[in-house]
């Protein structure tokens, strides 16, 4: 397995693990205002981590590393803005966090369009006569 791939499996479990530590929060407080948060942190954090880490694994022998490399950074970028972000919105409720919880997003959409690149990169690359 690619470096690139064990470190998007790896940020995805940490993601996964929060994930569970804000649901067990919430049911222990009868409170579902994290609810959001905790369904970033299992599609963007968990979900798309792990996927993007399947795909380079799978693609081991025809991937960029500098593209799978980068879009593991603008991924991790994204998580680590977005995340603290709306735990602190919907907690406080303060409309500052919200440029920084669509700053996130922003970077986050970026990572999966870095991702769908290095898809169709894959999908339209030459293919070596059978």
């Amino acid at each position: 397995m690619p470096r690139v791939s064990a470190a998007f499996f790896s940020t995805g479990i940490v993601c996964a693990v929060l994930a569970m530590l804000v649901g067990i929060r919430m049911e222990a407080s009868h409170s579902f205002v994290l609810a959001p948060l905790q369904l970033q942190l299992n599609v963007v954090g968990w979900v798309s981590m792990v996927l993007y880490g399947t795909f380079y694994a799978m693609t081991r022998g025809t991937l960029s590393l500098g593209l799978a490399w980068t879009n593991y950074w603008v991924s991790l970028a994204g998580i680590v803005i977005l995340v603290p972000a709306l735990a602190l919105y919907l907690t406080t409720n303060a409309g500052i966090w919200y440029r920084f919880v669509l700053a996130g997003d922003t970077i986050t959409v970026g990572a999966m369009l870095v991702f769908a690149y290095s898809v169709f990169r894959e999908l339209f690359r030459r293919r070596p006569p059978l």
